[in-house]
């Protein structure tokens, strides 16, 4: 990839196809960034006739034509941890070489898929070298470190926002920004097929599952996992037949294979590699991490608990950070507790085991009340739902030609 090869040529309407390449470098973070990315990639390959993608992605890019300079997971630390200080070294590192790689052979336009942490301040280096720079997913500003939205304004010379609120809020700070919808409202059906998933993991309509999503990240498994599994073993107690199900991430099955022996559950315990949105399809609640995979749960219309923990100096910065009293994308975007979350302390075994079984308990005695959130999740999904990716590449077609 380089600046001496032909621009993009673009048109006027998103209809509109280049007849010469387009050249966008990216970088996402984590499995969920890897997903938006690859969803983003389908929208340019449909809207210019060539495409040479490169930077710091995963498997699912990979698997459209991209190239992948570094791995996704040489980002995916979180907090402010030892794991975090110690890898911090490498992180610089590798921005600086890509920095230093961008400016060489300039791309059309960069394009940083969340990761503000990385990604704004690459970006506001390639912005001052004139370099086009967009960042796809706005940091949350909303909900906490509000004071990086001038740094958002230094950096970026658009955001691609996936909840409806945030444009009108960074236009208040002189911030371009396009609403694209939420890419996964499109990938999960409106109606999911509960039956069809509990036949592919082998289960009857008559099982009751709990699926057990403690993390993608290795500190998260570190912190929840093990609680996870103790709660399991309550709710097992309380109903013999309840059957567990994990969606583990490969590198981190083994990880979370020694939690649930530490734990003592054994029975009725699966922990199988990825599906988890056949387990999110099959489940009847979940007993789910905060972070994206909490809105996958909302999008599938599940009950949930959501959880979090993280270590002591971590959760005294964040906690004063925060700005408003959700912490769960469910409940932010309802702007209401319409599913419980336990943090830090107070996601004990015990009060986790608890709200699990308040809600299998509502599936027999009480429908009506996962009838309302089920209905509360719909119209969520359809105000997430847009053409994602068409919208995108127009957004980013407009900044090429501004």
């Amino acid at each position: 990839m380089g600046g001496d090869m032909t621009k993009a040529v673009v048109g006027t309407g998103p209809a509109t196809q280049s007849v010469s390449v387009l050249n966008v470098a990216m970088v996402a973070g984590e499995a969920s960034g890897d997903l938006l990315a690859s969803l983003l990639l389908d929208g340019l390959a449909a809207h210019w006739s060539h495409l040479n993608a490169s930077g710091i992605g995963g498997p699912e890019m990979r698997a459209r034509g991209f190239e992948a300079w570094w791995s996704h997971h040489k980002l995916s630390v979180h907090g402010y941890s030892w794991e975090v200080l110690r890898r911090y070294r490498e992180i610089v590192g590798i921005r600086t070489q890509l920095k230093q790689r961008l400016l060489r052979h300039p791309p059309d336009v960069f394009i940083g898929v969340d990761a503000p942490d990385f990604n704004l301040d690459l970006e506001r280096a390639l912005k001052a070298q004139g370099i086009k720079t967009i960042h796809f997913v706005s940091p949350s500003i909303w909900a906490w470190r509000p004071e990086r939205v001038e740094k958002i304004r230094r950096s970026v010379d658009h955001v691609l926002c996936i909840f409806p609120f945030e444009p009108v809020l960074l236009a208040q700070h002189g911030i371009r920004a396009t609403y694209v919808g939420h890419p996964l409202a499109n990938v999960i059906p409106m109606t999911p097929d509960r039956s069809g998933a509990r036949r592919a993991l082998g289960l009857s309509d008559f099982d009751e599952v709990v699926a057990l999503l403690p993390g993608s990240r290795k500190s998260e498994i570190q912190h929840l996992a093990l609680r996870f599994f103790q709660a399991a073993v309550l709710i097992q107690k309380a109903r013999p037949a309840v059957q567990f199900i994990v969606p583990a991430v490969p590198t981190l099955k083994a990880l979370i294979e020694a939690a649930a022996q530490a734990s003592g559950l054994v029975k009725k315990l699966r922990i199988v590699e990825g599906q988890s949105h056949t387990i999110l399809a099959a489940c009847d609640v979940t007993l789910i991490a905060s972070g994206t995979a909490t809105l996958e749960a909302a999008l599938f219309k599940r009950p949930m608990v959501i959880a979090y923990r993280m270590g002591w100096l971590s959760w005294q910065i964040m906690r004063r950070k925060k700005l408003q009293p959700w912490v769960g994308l469910p409940n932010i975007l309802c702007r209401d507790f319409v599913v419980p979350e336990l943090l830090q302390d107070a996601a004990t075994p015990r009060a986790l085991a608890d709200e699990v079984l308040r809600w299998l308990d509502a599936k027999d005695m009480a429908p009506e009340k996962i009838v309302t959130l089920q209905q509360t999740f719909t119209t969520l999904h359809l105000q997430l739902q847009r053409d994602t990716p068409r919208i995108a590449a127009h957004a980013i077609q407009q900044v090429l030609q501004g």
